[in-house]
């Protein structure tokens, strides 16, 4: 039995999880992630797959976020047909990612032609897929639920445990079984945290002989989440006294239906006064509708505490969401205060652009970021208070304020993620590889795992396989 693993994306970087698992001859793919950054470097890496698809098996994707399943349309395009497994919310979810990337796609095309033809250029991007791509790669993927092991291919099976990170996140924990001998490896996907509202804590999974573990805040802790709302709450009534607005670039999964959760709470329990908010992403909009379709994912605090008086956590009266690009505009001469929830998560793409185009040099608008921006994205540039930035080829002075919270990442901090580590059974682990952390991250959450006893920890390099049999 040989089985080798390696890293097609997310290698030293955060974006476009791409790993293969190769058993026997026979590779299997965990994750089809899209890379995120500028768009000369993204187009480039997102056009070089790395793998034929006719070499592939199967299909794994633990999580339907953009940069784990992308790319699953350009699979499928150049001529993959076989099965895509992941858990049922997780399909409802990633349709509606590559369905929205396509779209984008076209209007980014449509976008470009002009701008070439205005300038005498030759135009001659196209788009990475189409809708019926996207719809292809859809009708592959095939729902298994939680802790219901299937086989993906010969004495190879695969079992999901709930990742704690979205809606339908999961961990991969794959079983090889062949010639007398069994290895199990676990893909973590993207870890998430205890105690977050809305979806259950990371679980605890069978005794792994290796790791392939998500490392994106190895170098950061949170904030503790009663610290992180009590800023959160601190911001708004900022923002009722100014008559200003608050931006918000959050990702249309889970952070959208979180934030929306926080808002609703503290206006229940008298903390903040009632402020009228924009839910103004039609994605956001749309996943909304599929967590309310997927109860089986919720923790049963808000079961307890939130549904039964509620009965929808996601929607109360100073709540509305744009349905129209006309909609969408009118916020930008809306009066404040006002509070603005936009997609792109990163701000590369979407309505969040537009209104900061309308409001970053208002000093009486604050950007809030409440996820992680990857590095070179419009995000990271203004997380870091950068004086000046570009939007749509046009500089903007930045007089916004700009505030950070840590505590509403989906991503587990070093020391949660050792946490979980640690209520692991150890018996069997011969190894752990990084994947989906920039370098600095890495190299601290290495040494850190280190020292709480993980000796065989690696640091996951493009170009480099890792023996996963003996």
């Amino acid at each position: 039995m040989d089985i080798n693993f390696y890293s097609l994306g997310a290698a030293e970087e955060v974006t476009g999880s791409k790993h293969v698992i190769e058993i026997d001859g026979k590779s299997y793919l965990v994750d089809c992630g899209a890379f995120q950054g500028s768009r000369s470097e993204a187009d480039r890496k997102n056009r070089n797959f790395g793998i034929a698809a006719d070499r592939i098996e199967a299909v794994v994707l633990t999580h339907g976020h953009h940069d784990h399943c992308g790319l699953l349309p350009l699979l499928t395009k150049q001529g993959y047909q076989g099965n895509i497994y992941a858990t049922p919310a997780t399909r409802d979810i990633s349709n509606l990612i590559m369905m929205d990337s396509a779209n984008i796609q076209a209007r980014d095309a449509v976008y470009l032609r002009k701008q070439a033809a205005k300038k005498g250029e030759t135009f001659t991007w196209t788009p990475l897929y189409d809708e019926k791509d996207a719809i292809t790669a859809t009708n592959q993927i095939v729902g298994i639920s939680y802790k219901r092991p299937v086989f993906i291919g010969d004495g190879v099976s695969l079992e999901f445990y709930d990742a704690g990170h979205i809606l339908g996140s999961a961990m991969a924990f794959i079983t090889v079984k062949k010639q007398g001998k069994e290895t199990r490896i676990l893909c973590s996907g993207d870890l998430g945290r205890k105690g977050k509202p809305i979806i259950r804590d990371p679980e605890q999974v069978p005794a792994p002989d290796y790791i392939v573990l998500e490392s994106t805040y190895g170098d950061r802790l949170h904030e503790r989440p009663e610290d992180a709302l009590e800023k959160l709450a601190e911001i708004a009534r900022r923002t009722v006294q100014t008559k200003g607005k608050i931006l918000i670039p959050a990702f249309a999964i889970e952070r959208t239906q979180e934030l929306v959760y926080y808002f609703h709470l503290m206006v229940d329990q008298g903390i903040i006064p009632e402020i009228p908010i924009y839910v103004d992403s039609p994605m956001a909009t749309n996943a909304t509708t599929i967590f309310q379709v997927h109860p089986e994912c919720y923790d049963e605090t808000i079961h307890e505490a939130f549904i039964k008086h509620h009965k929808n956590p996601f929607g109360f009266n100073a709540l509305h969401f744009t349905t129209s690009v006309g909609e969408s505009k009118a916020l930008n001469e809306h009066p404040g205060p006002l509070i603005i929830i936009s997609a792109d998560g990163m701000c590369e793409a979407g309505r969040i652009q537009h209104h900061l185009i309308h409001h970053i040099e208002d000093p009486n608008t604050t950007i809030l970021t409440v996820g992680y921006m990857a590095e070179h994205t419009l995000g990271r540039r203004i997380r870091n208070k950068e004086t000046e930035v570009k939007i749509h080829g046009q500089w903007f002075k930045r007089k916004a304020q700009v505030e950070e919270i840590h505590a509403f990442s989906a991503h587990a901090d070093y020391a949660e993620a050792a946490a979980w580590l640690g209520s692991l059974d150890r018996s069997r682990l011969k190894q752990i590889l990084l994947v989906h952390g920039e370098p600095k991250a890495q190299r601290a959450f290495k040494g850190y795992l280190r020292e709480q006893g993980y000796a065989d920890t690696e640091i996951v390099q493009y170009g480099k396989t890792y023996a996963m049999s003996e």
